[in-house]
Parts: structure tokens; sequence; C-alpha cells
């Protein structure tokens, strides 16, 4: 038991790693975020397409009964990765990971709505300590600038994020991740394809090689691996043990983008690994009440 869960654990934090390369990759490609993110998700619906077709898995679900939530899920997938990219771009790698790693908060505010469950001091309190890390690694807070203008698109895609969470791990745990990555890749493509028609695409073909490492790294693996974590873990739990993305993401800016975090950000950083240690702990010890696997979608 003590084996499979740090297992678990290990695989969660290689894909808060693989998700962490969308804030050096956001900044890199440097195009308008609607046709950054058409280009994701096309890549990663028809790699998670041959995916699923090599695996032998059942592209089929119920429809009647789920379609609404997964169409739901892929307009706030869509909605997520545009404004987490136009944070990027307003403002750096370390604030635009930052502003939406409010999320953890606002999901085990979320979760009683949508589970049985009763809010869990535990959960409240490391949500606290995380927002006063994200508190500190912002350097400052001016609404004339666009340091701020990125914060709040970065709360934005942080609400979107959280939702959508939320929404998949009470309708279709038992779902296999990577066929919901699937049909999210394809909704987000056909949400944004006007993209296509309304920015103009300069040197998009010099940022071909950021976006196919966007779609399969960041997307493909990173995504679908965070979705497989559901099945071992609570949302809640998922959500704060993810905060050790920033942290990994202003790690990748510094040495690729040469983005050097202050004595701030070093010590909310430092307040974020703290708190995601002590959730691996609490959860090692006492195992987290899980939505049932077995129920037919």
């Amino acid at each position: 038991m003590e084996k499979k869960h740090l297992q678990n654990f290990i695989i969660l934090n290689i894909s808060m790693l693989c998700v962490s390369t969308s804030g050096v990759l956001g900044r890199i490609i440097a195009l308008p975020p609607p046709l950054t993110i058409w280009s994701r998700s096309i890549i990663a619906f028809v790699l998670l397409g041959g995916y699923v077709f090599l695996k032998k898995i059942s592209f089929q679900i119920n429809f009647r009964k789920n379609g609404g939530v997964v169409f739901l899920s892929g307009v706030l997938m869509a909605a997520h990765w545009v404004t987490y990219f136009f944070a990027l771009q307003w403002s750096n790698v370390a604030i635009g990971m930052l502003s939406l790693f409010t999320y953890p908060i606002l999901t085990v505010l979320m979760e009683p709505f949508f589970f049985p469950i009763r809010y869990q001091k535990r959960h409240l309190g490391l949500g606290v300590l995380i927002l006063l890390g994200v508190f500190l690694l912002a350097p400052s807070y001016n609404l004339d600038n666009d340091i701020t203008k990125g914060i709040l698109m970065g709360l934005i895609s942080s609400f979107c994020y959280s939702l959508r969470n939320v929404m998949l791990k009470k309708r279709i745990a038992s779902l296999d991740g990577s066929v919901l990555m699937f049909y999210q890749m394809g909704i987000s493509a056909l949400l944004l394809l006007p993209a296509l028609y309304y920015f103009e695409a300069e040197s998009f073909q010099a940022k071909l090689p950021f976006i196919f490492l966007l779609g399969i790294l960041t997307t493909a693996i990173g995504h679908t691996l965070f979705l497989n974590s559901f099945k071992h873990f609570s949302i809640g739990t998922v959500s704060i043990m993810s905060g050790i993305q920033p942290i990994y993401g202003i790690l990748l800016g510094l040495f690729f983008l040469n983005e050097i975090p202050s004595y701030r950000s070093i010590l909310g950083g430092l307040l974020i690994i703290l708190t995601v240690l002590i959730e691996q702990r609490s959860t090692r010890s006492t195992p987290d009440k899980k939505v049932s696997l077995n129920k037919k979608i």
C-alpha cells in the first residue's frame, strides 16, 4: 500500500513537471493565445486519438448522460488555456503561473458543493498557506500595469480550471484520462477555429517546434497523467499537491529565459514546497475518500 501510494505520488509530480513547461513555452511562442491554443489542441487531439486507438481503449461514452459535462469541460479547458497564456504574455512565467495557482483554494471551496463531503480544516489551512506563498511570490500589485492584468487573467484561468476539475471528478471519474483529453481537445479546437481568421500568424512556422512540444509534452502527456491522478487522490489533495508547479515553472524560466525570481519569490516558493510535503505526508497516513470508480459510464 505504501509503495503504491509513493508510485502514484511520483507519477503525479511527473505530470506537474510536464504541465509546468507551459509557462516557458507560452513565453517563447509569443503568438496570439487563441491561435496558440488552437494549434496545441489540434496536435494533442491527433496524438491522443492515435494513442487511444492503438491501445484499443474505447472511445465510447454515454453522451446522453455525460455529454453535457464533457462539452462544458472542453469549453472550460479552452477558456483556462487562453486566459492563462494572456497572463503569461502580459507578465512573466512566475506571475502567470502563480496567479493561476490560486486554484487549490478555489477547488477545496467548490468540492463540497459537488460531493457529499464536509470542508476539511487541513485543506482549508493548506490552501491559505499556498495563497500566502503566491502573495509572497508576486513582486507588487498595481492596477495600472500589465503585471496586474496578467494576474487578473490568471485568476480567471484559475476559476475555469477549478470548475472543470471538480465537474470531471463528480461525473466521469471512471473514464480513461486519455479519452477525456481527446474529447476536450476536439471541443477546444472547434471553439477556437475562428482564431485562424481573426488573428495574423506571423512567424508561425518558426514557432512550430515549440507548439509541437506544447501539444505533446505539456498537453498529451502532462494533462493525461494529471487526469488519471484523480482516481488515486481527491480533487482537493491533487490541487494542493500540484502547488509544486510554480516552482518547476520558475526553475524552467530561470534556466531557459534567464528570469531570476526575487527573494520574496524564493520565500513564497519554499512555503509552497513545504505545503506540498505536508499534504503528501497527510494523504499517506490518512488516505482520501474517493468517488467510486466501478460505476459504468
